[in-house]
Formats: structure tokens, C-alpha cells, sequence
């Protein structure tokens, strides 16, 4: 087992420590840019639920429907001038909020923000690919995810702070600088990766290569899988994000202290999980990964709708981040290391637009079903479907050639 963590020191040498530190102040200005719309919509401008719901749902629903045309591009065009050009845009994007004076000013600046993030995810998809090798792609993915959820965790209180002492238009003054860092340290990178110039420009060219790479997805047994079960990952973990604080209020008669410790164990869950997955899964078949995954996700999910206390829902959060990293690792790398080359921007689009749509379907329905079901009825029930989505997964693979361990 030794072998197999050894290449995380690896990469933080290589080209990758500059991908990694661009996602990971990138992102950090992100969270900061996101408590500042919220505390701008909530404590200056009174603003209500539904309008903080419409704020989150003008960034995912764009997403969902530009990813997979945007990752057509993306084989086509040139990734690293794209991923600056992306950040450049989105730079100035965000400075905008400075001056926004209304909830719909912040919804078009979300939903044009939304639209070009469409392009860079999957350029950078390929970015990791290209500067990654294969044998270290599960660590790669790893590293990133736990910069992302680190973040998360450290965001709130630096986001807090900020606004307090400099109002939230400090919070987008950060995020501005945080993509225009990042674009300069793209900007240092070789990335050997032509874009693609042989193909047809025609509108029809463009539709096929799109349908040709959701054929790719669909066809092929194990990403079809993954991708599915990434996408109720997704839902259901973006269907407990507005639920956990009326948890807390309600089931464990706490306040917003409790709740930002209980939240904050998904990111624990998440570093932690990613940590075991590079050092004791990395030769296990993905598909098999994805499967304990999904029984994680539905017994932190239980955790939490059996029982009504401080532990135990500490407990289930922290379970729910730890199988949340056994799906979206595996997932993000299987689907580098067996997608063609070529079409690596259309097969992470198509992953980008189903994990936004499944975001969108779970925020819109979760406060309906807990209202028609009870919160903790729903929790369970949501425990039910995984463990049977992850019983079915479970005999639908065990019926197909066994997968290849990676050998990483």
C-alpha cells in the first residue's frame, strides 16, 4: 500500500500544484462571493426564501442546459486560452454585484456567470487530464475535491468577518481578485492538448458530435452508472442543504452555531473520505467504489432520520461527506481515463449539465416533500431509495464482466 500514496506529494511538484492553487483561491472567492449575495439579500434588503432560492437557482438551471453544447466547444477550441479567457469574463462578471441594487440584477449576473462556468469545468476536465498522468488521475481528482470542500469549511467565518467589518461588497472585491489570480497562474501552464480543427463547423456538425458524446456516456456500462449515481448524489445531498437548518431548529432545538458545526462535518466527511479512498480504494474497480458510496450516503442519511440528537446528526453529516468523496472521485476520474481523448470536453459537459439539473430538481422539491412527508420521514425515505438504487447498481455489475482494478 505504500506505493499508493505516494503520488500526492508527486503532483503538488508538477504542473498540477498551479491547476490545483487556481481552483482552490478560485473557488474560496466563489464561497465568499456567495455569503455576500446571501447576507446581502437577507440582512440589507430583507430580501425572502424563495427570492435567496431563485438567486441559487439562476446559477444551476443555465448550467444545466449550456454544459453539454459548451463541452463540444471545448474539444474544439483551445483549453488553455479558453480556461483564461473564462476567468477573465467571469472576473469582470462578479464585479458587477458591486453594484447591483436588486434581486434580479444579482439572478442575470448568476445566470451569465453560470453560462460561462459552463465552459471552463469541462476545459478543465481536460486540463487535468492532459497534465496528469493516467496512474495518478484518482489522486489528482481527490486533491481538487478536498480543496473544494476545505474551503467550505474555512469560508464561512472568513466571509463573516468581511462583511462585518467592510460590508459584503468586499466579499466580490475578493472573488474579482481570486479569478484574475487564477487566470495568471493558467496562464503559466503547458498545456499539449491542439484543439480540434478537422471537424465540420456546420450547425449539424455540432449536433452530432454532441449526440455523439452522450452515445459514449450511455453506451458505455460503467460510466452510465457512475454518472447516474453521481447524479442522486447530488440531489439528494443539494435536497438536505436547505433542509439541515430547520433539522437543527426543529429536531434538535439548536440555533445557527450548531447549525454551521453540523454543515461543516460534510466538508470533514468529504477531506476524510478522500484521504482513505487514495490510500485503500485506488485498486478497487470504480464501479465497486461508487456502490459503497452510495450505502454510505444512505446511512448518513438514516443517521439522521432515526435520530434526534447532537451526535448522531453530527454523525450522519460527517457519513454523508465521507461516501459523498467514494462517488464523485471515482466518478470524475473513471470518466478521464476512459474517455476518448477527443472528446473529453462533450463527456464532462454532459456530467457538468446532469449534475447541475439533479442540484436544481433537488432544492425545488426538497421543501415540498418535507412539508407532504416530515423531515425526518423524508431523510429516511431518502436512505431507502439509495440503499436500493445501491442494490440495484450492486446486481446489474456483479452480472457484467468484472471491471479491471486501476493499478494506481
Amino acid at each position: 500500500m505504500a506505493t499508493v500514496a505516494q503520488p500526492a506529494p508527486s503532483l503538488m511538484r508538477s504542473p498540477f500544484r498551479k491547476l490545483w492553487l487556481a481552483q482552490f483561491v478560485s473557488v474560496f472567492g466563489d464561497f465568499l462571493a456567495l455569503f455576500g449575495v446571501i447576507s446581502l439579500i437577507t440582512f440589507r434588503w430583507h430580501g425572502t426564501p424563495v427570492q435567496i432560492t431563485w438567486v441559487m437557482l439562476s446559477f444551476m438551471l443555465p448550467m444545466a442546459v449550456v454544459s453539454p453544447p459548451a463541452g463540444v466547444f471545448v474539444d474544439r477550441w483551445n483549453v488553455k486560452k479558453l480556461m483564461i479567457a473564462s476567468d477573465l469574463i467571469r472576473a469582470l462578471l462578479i464585479s458587477g454585484l458591486i453594484f447591483a441594487t436588486n434581486v434580479y440584477q444579482i439572478c442575470a449576473i448568476f445566470a451569465v456567470l453560470s453560462a460561462v462556468s459552463s465552459f471552463f469545468a469541462p476545459a478543465q476536465s481536460v486540463a487535468l487530464r492532459t497534465l496528469v498522468p493516467a496512474e495518478n488521475l484518482l489522486a489528482a481528482n481527490a486533491m481538487m475535491s478536498q480543496a473544494f470542500y476545505a474551503v467550505r469549511i474555512l469560508s464561512p467565518a472568513a466571509a463573516g468577518a468581511l462583511v462585518a467589518w467592510l460590508t459584503e461588497r468586499a466579499c466580490f472585491y475578493v472573488d474579482t481578485a481570486s479569478f484574475l489570480f487564477s487566470a495568471a497562474m493558467l496562464s503559466t501552464l503547458l498545456i499539449a492538448r491542439p484543439p480540434s480543427e478537422n471537424r465540420g463547423k456546420s450547425l449539424r456538425a455540432l449536433t452530432e458530435d454532441l449526440v455523439a458524446g452522450n452515445k459514449f456516456i450511455f453506451t458505455h456500462p460503467g460510466l452510465a452508472f457512475v454518472l447516474t449515481a453521481m447524479a442522486m448524489a447530488m440531489l439528494v445531498m443539494s435536497a438536505f442543504a436547505p433542509l439541515i437548518s430547520i433539522y437543527v431548529r426543529d429536531s434538535l432545538s439548536a440555533g445557527s452555531f450548531l447549525y454551521g458545526m453540523i454543515s461543516s462535518m460534510v466538508g470533514v466527511g468529504l477531506i476524510v473520505g478522500t484521504q482513505l479512498l487514495t490510500r485503500a480504494a485506488a485498486n478497487i474497480p470504480r464501479t465497486a467504489v461508487v456502490l459503497y458510496g452510495l450505502l454510505g450516503l444512505g446511512v448518513g442519511a438514516a443517521l439522521l432520520g432515526l435520530f434526534a440528537n447532537i451526535i448522531m446528526a453530527a454523525a450522519g453529516t460527517f457519513a454523508m461527506g465521507f461516501a459523498i468523496a467514494f462517488i464523485i472521485v471515482p466518478a470524475q476520474t473513471m470518466s478521464q481515463q476512459e474517455t476518448p481523448r477527443d472528446m473529453m470536453g462533450r463527456v464532462s459537459g454532459s456530467f457538468m449539465s446532469l449534475v447541475a439539473l439533479s442540484q436544481a430538481v433537488g432544492m425545488l422539491f426538497s421543501g415540498y416533500l418535507a412539508h407532504l412527508l416530515g423531515l425526518r420521514p423524508l431523510f429516511v425515505a431518502c436512505a431507502v431509495v439509495l440503499a436500493l438504487m445501491a442494490g440495484t447498481g450492486y446486481l446489474i455489475v456483479s452480472k457484467r464482466t468484472p471491471e479491471p482494478a486501476p493499478g494506481i
